[in-house]
């Protein structure tokens, strides 16, 4: 049986962080996915991630092959929905799940689900009962893991960053 576990990034891991990141940026051009395609996120951001002490790496067997940034609190772009409308029960302040990747040679074997679920965790640790993630509508395969994983699709949001428009989900812990 796979070690496997999250802990919070360095920036001693930033170099392979940015080998994931880049990593998935080729999936998704391979896929046909317009997502990641213009710079974002590049390594001014997943320097910041981990200044902020919100950037999460996933570790398998000693090697790192995942990251996430888990944010708090509150993010701009969640605020107005372009449609849809969050859960009613929504909290004022909750976690949201950015620049999920898991690199290419270890995908297909659920780690993103892994990553995921303990981010969920971390959320609930933290006090976050409300935990939204967004992505590309053409990235079916982040779509599945998203709802796979007890995340309902709430509508669409527009990122600052590249004006782009994303399908919005959410989960609300107990």
């Amino acid at each position: 049986m796979s070690n496997i576990y999250l802990r919070q990034a360095t920036l001693d891991d930033l170099p392979r962080i940015i080998d994931i990141i880049d990593g998935a940026k080729k999936t998704l051009r391979d896929r046909g996915v317009d997502q990641w395609q213009v710079g974002y996120p590049d390594q001014n951001i997943l320097k910041q991630d981990i200044q902020e002490d919100i950037s999460y790496v996933l570790i398998l067997d000693g090697e790192v092959v995942g990251v996430a940034a888990l944010q708090q609190g509150y993010d701009k772009n969640y605020q107005d929905m372009t449609s849809g409308s969050w859960s009613k029960n929504s909290d004022v302040t909750y976690s949201i799940i950015h620049r999920i990747a898991v690199e290419p040679g270890h995908q297909g074997q659920h780690l993103s689900a892994s990553l995921i679920q303990q981010l969920l965790t971390i959320s609930h640790y933290l006090g976050y009962q409300d935990v939204r993630i967004d992505t590309h509508p053409d990235n079916l395969v982040m779509q599945h893991v998203i709802t796979s994983n007890g995340f309902v699709e709430k509508g669409t949001i527009t990122m600052d960053e590249d004006h782009g428009v994303r399908k919005a989900y959410q989960i609300l812990l107990k």
